[in-house]
């Protein structure tokens, strides 16, 4: 009888264990879901178009030398959310505003040459994409003719460097205007931060010069139209090897 008892016992307490176990050991574990994060795309500008005078912003009432001008961009795939960066030309200050539409008012000077572009963001990764850059000015009150743009570095690039295989280098630049009237260029090309020495003018958007190994240059394009306005490049500079 005793000896039936303990089977007894013996068997329930296999039950009970096997029940209140758990899971097996050869289960395999199921990993967690981690949902895919698609990197955003570059958006499309529309307005202020590139190259143009934009004489759509509202004048501020309390400040008339600035006006809201709304930018406006193609909404870009993967996209939660957009910085919108403003350069003033003449000063080279940048202003950010960030907006979650496709377009965003921003008060700028009047009167004023600026350069735009638009940086796609998206949650959950720190990829974004950035548009074109587009170039245009706002209108300022009594303006029959516009500065030039200022010119742009194409060759060679700001902060690149060089090979000194050859003994002189081409600079390249590009430019533009609202009036399209630009008559000349002057290029101030030095080894000092603040080139003085002028190569004289030139009507061509290129000009060749003289490199030196191991040493650091600086240049900057002074643009003229026909009605004598002049605009100054930012400062750029390269180094030979």
């Amino acid at each position: 009888m005793k000896i039936l008892k303990y089977i007894t016992f013996t068997f329930l307490s296999s039950l009970l264990v096997l029940s209140c176990g758990g899971g097996s050991d050869n289960e395999n574990p199921v990993d967690p879901v981690v949902p895919t994060v698609i990197d955003p795309d570059a958006a499309t500008l529309v307005f202020p178009e590139d190259n143009t005078e934009c004489n759509e912003g509202v004048i501020n009432t309390n400040d008339e030398t600035k006006s809201t001008v709304n930018f406006q961009w193609s909404a870009s795939e993967n996209t939660d959310s957009y910085e919108v960066k403003v350069k003033n030309l003449e000063t080279g200050s940048i202003t950010t505003a960030t907006s979650i539409t496709n377009q965003k008012e921003v008060s700028i000077n009047r009167g004023t040459p600026y350069e735009w572009y638009v940086v796609s963001l998206a949650n959950g990764t720190s990829s974004t994409a950035t548009s074109e850059t587009w170039t245009f000015y706002n209108q300022g009150q009594g303006i029959e003719n516009y500065a030039p743009f200022p010119a742009v570095a194409i060759n060679p690039q700001r902060g690149s460097t060089v090979s000194s295989a050859n003994s002189t280098i081409t600079l390249e630049w590009s430019a533009s205007d609202v009036d399209d009237d630009i008559v000349s260029y002057e290029v101030l090309f030095d080894t000092a931060e603040t080139p003085i020495t002028s190569l004289g003018d030139t009507t061509e958007s290129s000009i060749e010069v003289i490199i030196t190994t191991g040493t650091t240059y600086y240049w900057k394009v002074i643009t003229k139209d026909a009605f004598d306005n002049t605009s100054n490049s930012e400062l750029f500079e390269f180094r030979v090897e």
